[in-house]
């Protein structure tokens, strides 16, 4: 496992400027933390920008699309959300985005509970040009290419490293 050398509170850092800027935070916006990682850096966020309400968790193990193939994740958690989603501005926080398939089931579970009037995606890395499905993110801490697997672990200390590089063909 190669280390990044990724500072993680410079990309929370990041991120919290972004919200600022796009007048996010004036909406007085829920946010929404997808386990596990998801959930990790919601966490910093949400203390961060010092959010009134609670942080809502969600749990996205029974709206996967390989859930026939894979099975149910032994450590599935039931999802929290303490308010009412219905026309609420949501900021919807993952670590990383690869595929979209998460963003997606995240977004069947939340419309499961209420129809918000709008959803941020917030993501700590975007994983460049893996995507399976039409999702992008709002606001991006950091970019990599497809090329690297990475791991977002925590939750304290938040560190991102490379599991794997692939090698390019000549």
């Amino acid at each position: 496992m190669t280390d990044l050398n990724i500072n993680v509170d410079t990309l929370i850092e990041n991120i919290c400027t972004q919200l600022q800027q796009q007048n996010t935070l004036k909406q007085s916006p829920k946010m929404i933390g997808i386990r596990t990682g998801g959930e990790w850096v919601a966490q910093v966020l949400h203390k961060k920008l010092a959010l009134p309400d609670p942080l809502g968790v969600i749990d996205i193990s029974f709206y996967r699309d390989d859930f026939s193939k894979i099975g149910l994740n032994p450590t599935t958690k039931p999802s929290d959300i303490a308010w009412d989603i219905t026309d609420q501005h949501i900021i919807l926080v993952d670590d990383v985005l690869f595929t979209g398939r998460t963003v997606r089931a995240a977004l069947n579970e939340i419309f499961d509970y209420g129809r918000p009037a709008s959803v941020t995606l917030v993501v700590l890395v975007d994983r460049k040009g893996c995507r399976e499905l039409p999702f992008q993110a709002d606001i991006i801490g950091m970019s990599l290419e497809c090329n690297k697997t990475i791991k977002v672990t925590g939750p304290d200390p938040l560190n991102v490293t490379i599991l794997e590089t692939k090698e390019k063909q000549a």
